[in-house]
């Protein structure tokens, strides 16, 4: 045994290897399903949406609330 495969990847050349992307197959081999994509969540949008302006709200109410006032 005097060949030496150090620098070799291991499984390089192996059906489900480093180098098969399941391309040559006809499967895939993460085990990946195309599914289609389901119907857009309105409500959980419209929550997500309003959970942002109420933190923008907040944000601006903390930088209004330590902004030095000028005195009068």
């Amino acid at each position: 045994m005097s060949q030496s495969h150090a620098s070799d990847p291991p499984m390089a050349d192996q059906p489900h290897g480093l180098g098969d992307h399941g391309e040559t197959h006809g499967h895939d081999d993460h085990g990946h399903v195309e599914e289609a994509l389901g119907p857009i969540d309105w409500p959980a949008w419209g929550a997500g949406v309003l959970g942002v302006a109420g933190g923008l709200v907040v944000a601006w109410a903390f930088i209004l609330a330590n902004v030095a006032a000028p005195s009068g």
